[in-house]
């Protein structure tokens, strides 16, 4: 699983999201890698175990002659009380670590493999993610 090797902050503030303000990614918009890749139609956070759980289905699609990039990194602590405990006593411990996602960010690049098998193994690798996607290609994104 993704996470970093040290934050500067253990803890940090969450983030408010209002669905009308979130605006759409800048940066990290285009296949910059591979041929094929996975792009984001709505905003959202992906858990390192939801980016894990995508690239081993990408992964075991491709077999040994392809090629994976994740183009996204979770650096942002998220945090959660144990179960039935009382409101209050200040903030809970963390939990992972996850990434915001805006609309347009790629998430996956792939190639060394036909279009057919990339497609695919993209198709799955969106399913596993907790927001909307979309196949792009190098070729007329």
């Amino acid at each position: 699983m993704l996470f970093p090797k040290k934050v500067k902050y253990r803890k940090w503030q969450t983030s408010r999201e209002n669905p009308k303000s979130i605006g759409v990614a800048t940066r990290g918009l285009t296949v910059a890698f591979g041929s094929h890749g996975v792009k984001a139609t709505t905003a959202g956070r992906l858990t390192a175990n939801q980016i894990e759980a995508s690239r081993r289905v990408i992964s075991r699609t491709l077999g040994k002659t392809g090629k994976v990039w994740i183009r996204v990194f979770p650096d942002m602590p998220y945090t959660k009380k144990p179960a039935e405990v009382k409101m209050g006593k200040g903030k809970g411990d963390i939990e992972g670590y996850c990434v915001p996602v805006k609309p347009g960010r790629m998430i996956f690049e792939v190639d060394g493999v036909t279009d057919e098998i990339a497609l695919e193994a993209l198709r799955k690798a969106g399913k596993k993610l907790p927001i909307k996607t979309r196949i792009v290609s190098r070729i007329g994104n």
